[in-house]
């Protein structure tokens, strides 16, 4: 049973879109199980029912207000590249408000509800659609398929597992708090194993060697994002581990995919143009490490 699997990593999820792209309309994969996490989670419903033409619309022409309706950073672009800083009064608005992050993305909810229509998801119910979210209180991840959820449940789940605190909003659902599936579990190999997955394709929003030395932290917010990118690397590598280590065991198939280049050193960061050069680099970096495709596609 074939299974597609996409890690965490915020804006850089272009770039799995991209090679997502190539690998379903030309390498003719037909996958029977798809699995996300954080922005994975908002890739794998539409491409479980091949709807790449509007995916790849949105992760082009998505920016910083799409997703945010009061950002906790400031930005800048100084030749080129983007510098932060912190949004002391939008923070402050959300203290005064009683809020529990800095910042908050309710309007990434409304733009999963508008791309995912109520009929996108009787067609994705169809399919084990599959959604990663890390449950606060009980301090464990949860998996939430679409088959078992009802509209809006589903459309929630994705956001929660696309929000990333306390930058982004703490979702509160039946009781619990709920936020980024990549808290728990990036890259969740394992349990697309564990629903019967035989040969898996796993892109992977990190690429293989990060060597790049960082700046010097600037402010709170600075830090707050360093600390949280150490973490979340970490659980990318134990999560790597784990998954190659179990399909070892079962003799299953593991295709890796990674971009071969540093996208960006901050995927909160939304940028249209940026991320149209991503999809196309994820499209070709599909084209260059398929090796299914060099057998049905030759050169």
């Amino acid at each position: 049973m074939r299974a597609l699997v996409i890690s965490g990593g915020g804006s850089k999820g272009a770039f799995a879109g991209g090679l997502a792209e190539y690998l379903i309309t030309v390498c003719k994969k037909e996958y029977k199980i798809f699995i996300g996490s954080s922005t994975g989670s908002l890739l794998v419903p539409l491409l479980s029912i091949g709807e790449i033409g509007k995916l790849k619309k949105v992760f082009t022409t998505v920016s910083q207000k799409d997703i945010f309706n009061n950002c906790p950073f400031l930005l800048k672009k100084v030749n080129g590249v983007y510098k932060t800083k912190i949004n002391h009064r939008g923070i402050l608005k959300m203290f005064l408000k009683k809020k529990k992050t800095f910042g908050e993305s309710e309007n990434l909810l409304k733009l999963i509800c508008k791309n995912i229509t109520p009929a996108d998801f009787e067609r994705i119910q169809k399919n084990d659609v599959i959604i990663t979210v890390s449950n606060l209180n009980t301090l464990g991840v949860e998996y939430k398929e679409a088959k078992n959820c009802a509209y809006h449940d589903f459309c929630e789940w994705i956001w929660a597992s696309a929000s990333l605190v306390p930058f982004m909003s703490l979702v509160r659902k039946n009781g619990f708090d709920y936020a980024d599936g990549g808290m728990g579990n990036i890259v969740p190999i394992y349990q697309a194993i564990q629903k019967g997955a035989t040969d898996l394709d796993i892109i992977v929003l990190r690429n293989i060697e990060s060597s790049d030395r960082k700046l010097p932290v600037r402010n709170a917010l600075d830090l707050t994002s360093r600390a949280f990118s150490f973490m979340l690397n970490q659980i990318v590598t134990d999560d790597l581990i784990i998954g190659k280590l179990e399909g070892q065991s079962k003799k299953i198939k593991l295709n890796f995919y990674y971009p071969e280049k540093q996208l960006t050193t901050n995927s909160l960061i939304f940028d249209p143009e940026q991320m149209r050069q991503w999809w196309d680099y994820g499209y070709t970096i599909g084209k260059k490490n398929s090796p299914d495709c060099r057998v049905i596609n030759p050169v």
